[in-house]
């Protein structure tokens, strides 16, 4: 009886039952006699009593499911199926499993998503702590020139280092919002070539004071479904990788193709080409030939560390933005050296 004494609900169906059955009995009484209100009596004081045994086992099983929820809202407990049978309850506990199952994979990846913003947030205050360290270490030399030859000299580096902790910072900005799912991108035609054209033009600067040709072959190539803006990027990034690592009096070439399957964009360079232990990693943020710590250039090296190493995140912004379009990118070496990035947009997505 102490479940509808603790549940009021139950106590008031019960009463309810008992309410109808008497009033049935006084009708059989006023019907049919004694007999006939005796067996209405028995019949009612028989379902009364299957009512209060179903009322009191669905009672415990809901109390179970109860105390096995608070488990797993406060120690973490999964909830056992294993003794599950049919029945409305045995439905509820199924549903409230599966909910529980789901709050579990979602608190698991909210968790590997805290440990890895955790570790960007490392490796992009190295990043950003290694050129402003150069610019500190700059800043005596420059008060320290003698001749006005010297100090121009120093204050155009500056400002070159300056451009690059400014690239740098808008580039991480871009790859926060593409982790974040906030960029969107758009599905319209893009002229290929035009695409390839306006990510070349910054950099002809660049190319002409290195000594580096960039060559553009686009013979028959129109336009492929994507985002014309980021496909630019993309490519900007690494024709300009190709830039920092092809020596002076060498070539860049980027030719695209279409056949039936998809637009391709081959960018090669003249080269060393890439190591074979880097062609794996050559994608992963932050990693620069051979050295994956973004502390790797540390603060006593200074400016020289600063001119000689890369940030490690063109080439990983370039792969997170043609794969947000549905492309893919992948980096070889050619059999005559020098290194080779290919861009793929498939025609059609199976």
């Amino acid at each position: 009886m102490g479940a509808f004494v603790r549940n009021p609900v139950l106590a008031r169906q019960a009463i309810a039952l008992l309410c109808a059955h008497l009033a049935v009995c006084a009708g059989a009484y006023a019907l049919a006699g004694w007999q006939a209100a005796a067996s209405a009596a028995v019949a009612g004081l028989l379902s009364v009593g299957l009512f209060a045994l179903f009322s009191i086992v669905r009672h415990r099983e809901i109390a179970r499911l109860s105390a096995e929820v608070d488990e797993v809202l406060h120690a973490g407990r999964r909830i056992d199926l294993s003794d599950c049978r049919e029945g409305d309850v045995a439905i509820l506990r199924n549903e409230v499993s599966k909910m529980t199952a789901r709050l579990a994979r979602t608190a698991d990846q909210l968790e590997r998503k805290k440990s890895a913003l955790a570790d960007a947030l490392a490796d992009i205050s190295h990043q950003i702590r290694t050129p402003l360290t150069a610019v500190e270490l700059m800043i005596p030399v420059i008060e320290r020139s003698q001749s006005e030859e010297e100090r121009s000299r120093w204050l155009h580096e500056l400002d070159r280092m300056v451009d690059r902790v400014s690239w740098l910072v808008t580039a991480l900005l871009k790859m926060a919002k593409l982790d974040a799912g906030a960029v969107r991108l758009q599905r319209r035609p893009v002229d290929a070539p035009k695409a390839v054209e306006a990510a070349v033009d910054p950099l002809a600067i660049a190319l002409d004071m290195r000594g580096v040709d960039c060559v553009i072959e686009a013979d028959g190539v129109e336009t492929f479904d994507g985002d014309a803006a980021w496909t630019t990027e993309a490519v900007g990034n690494i024709v300009k990788n190709c830039m920092e690592h092809t020596p002076e009096g060498g070539r860049i070439t980027v030719n695209l193709s279409m056949d039936a399957v998809a637009c391709r964009i081959r960018i090669a360079d003249t080269g060393p080409g890439i190591a074979e232990e880097d062609l794996p990693h050559v994608f992963e943020r932050f990693y620069r030939g051979g050295v994956r710590s973004a502390g790797a250039v540390s603060e006593k090296d200074g400016v020289d560390a600063f001119r000689a190493q890369g940030f490690g995140i063109g080439l990983s912004l370039a792969q997170s933005l043609v794969s947000a379009q549905g492309g893919s990118l992948r980096a070889s070496n050619l059999e005559a050296g020098g290194a080779c990035f290919e861009i793929t947009f498939p025609k059609l997505t199976v």
